[in-house]
């Protein structure tokens, strides 16, 4: 059997997810409580249902604790599982709860929206860090389904997945970074008018960073430094690494370096590249 665990915080995607993996095959159970998840899967693999996609949330109230050791436990058993983290910055949330006219699951008459977010956080927390995180934030639904797509695309069990991820220090650090680089100290090539429409994707921005040895240098460096240190995320059982490069607005510096540190880490790792800028 397959499975595949979301989780994460209420407004954060979690329907979308759960929908895009519906789509690709998935057996989708929403809201188990964790307590039940040993015995669905029990039930299911006597079914012979292959492909099984869970999402737990804050609903399980106190038993959310138990998910590590109930994992550990399908793991001895030889179920394989990824597990899928979605959250969202606090602003991100509440714009969306406003727009939506939803009420959060955690709401009293005595509590602020904005508390049952932290409130939630906090009894997520332990459980945040159990697999692959992914910051919604200011991502279309489109770009997270993609994101999703390729999360599952995974293999569980297959080492270590180096993310090479771009993002606008104007729009925020995105929550799910492991690593960051802050490129804003390079050349701009925002303020040449042929190429401010343009993104690092495209050749005549590559030439113009490719002609200042400063960027050479910096990606020589943060390839370096990578390429040290990814030994030991690798010895420390880790099934994703997040390197998150930034430029002022995410478009030009950052998305060249991403693009082009993925193609020179290719052969090493299992690389994904993300653009939240261009994404979003």
């Amino acid at each position: 059997m397959e499975l595949i665990l979301i989780s994460g915080l209420s407004g954060s995607g979690k329907s979308v997810a759960l929908h895009l993996l519906e789509d690709a095959g998935y057996y989708c159970v929403d809201n188990l409580p964790v307590v039940m998840l040993t015995v669905l899967v029990g039930m299911l693999q006597e079914e012979k249902v292959r492909k099984v996609a869970v999402a737990i949330d804050a609903r399980s109230g106190g038993g959310i604790g138990l998910l590590p050791e109930k994992l550990g436990r399908l793991s001895a058993e030889g179920v394989r599982h990824n597990f899928l983290f979605l959250h969202a910055s606090e602003e991100t949330l509440l714009k969306r709860y406003s727009e939506s006219r939803r009420r959060h699951p955690l709401a009293t008459e005595n509590q602020t929206l904005a508390e049952a977010i932290r409130r939630e956080s906090e009894m997520l927390a332990p459980i945040s860090d159990l697999g692959h995180r992914i910051d919604t934030s200011g991502l279309k639904a489109n770009a997270l389904r993609e994101w999703v797509r390729q999360f599952i695309e995974a293999e569980p069990g297959q080492g270590l997945t180096l993310m090479f991820q771009s993002f606008g220090f104007k729009h925020g650090i995105p929550l799910d970074a492991d690593l960051v680089f802050d490129v804003r100290c390079l050349p701009n090539p925002h303020y040449d008018p042929e190429l401010r429409p343009l993104t690092g994707r495209d050749r005549a921005v590559a030439d113009f960073l490719e002609s200042e040895p400063e960027v050479l240098r910096m990606r020589a460096d943060i390839a370096r430094f990578v390429t040290d240190w990814l030994p030991c995320y690798i010895r420390d059982n880790r099934n994703y690494l997040t390197v998150a490069i930034g430029c002022t607005g995410g478009q030009h510096r950052s998305v060249y370096l991403a693009e082009t540190l993925a193609r020179e880490f290719a052969g090493q790792a299992r690389v994904l590249v993300r653009h939240r800028t261009l994404a979003g």
